[in-house]
């Protein structure tokens, strides 16, 4: 199975370190990353797709960012 998870942030090295841990556990980066102002709190946001493959079937009930 192909899994595909969103990762997000603020722009912090906080997302860095969620990214760089996701690679770690062999993740591997889907795209490149997106930046959007959130005016509302008046941050920057941050997101990379990230996608790994594993043995076995899908289920809605996997915990993504337990695999």
């Amino acid at each position: 199975m192909r899994l595909y998870r969103f990762l997000s942030a603020d722009d912090t090295s906080a997302f860095c370190h969620k990214v760089s841990a996701a690679l770690e556990a062999g993740w591997e980066l889907y795209g490149s990353p997106t930046f959007a102002f959130d005016a509302a709190n008046g941050v920057m946001r941050c997101g990379q797709a990230v996608v790994k493959d594993k043995p076995g079937s899908y289920s809605p009930d996997l915990k993504l960012g337990e695999q």
